[in-house]
């Protein structure tokens, strides 16, 4: 199985902006990618999709911004959380019915049937 590597943000952005700084020095965008890829150790696909992101980030390119994605993400857990919070009640509320008809025949049993 593959180890996937994490590169810090930092790196990431240096990465980017090499890119953009001298694609213009390179035939095509992918020709820098690659060139700048093997400089600092990552695959040329992996700087071409943070690549990607930036240009989506600044607005150069349509599709979901990182902090949208990242919004996005934290809607979609705290949704998640709140299903299983919502079933835990749910649960505890028809357990809690059913004891308490339970309770309610068992008192009226021991009184036989008289309520005061």
């Amino acid at each position: 199985m593959k180890r996937i590597k994490r590169y810090p943000p930092v790196e990431r952005e240096r990465a980017v902006r090499l890119v953009f700084d001298q694609q213009h020095q390179h035939s095509s965008q992918w020709s820098a990618i690659e060139s700048i890829a093997s400089k600092i150790g990552c695959t040329p696909e992996t700087l071409r999709r943070w690549v990607r992101q930036a240009e989506t980030d600044q607005g150069k390119r349509s599709g979901i911004t990182s902090t949208d994605r990242d919004r996005l993400r934290e809607l979609e857990r705290e949704n998640r959380e709140l299903k299983q919070a919502n079933e835990i009640l749910r649960k505890a509320a028809a357990f809690f019915a059913q004891e308490s008809a339970a309770g309610s025949r068992r008192c009226a049993e021991s009184n036989n049937g008289v309520f005061y």
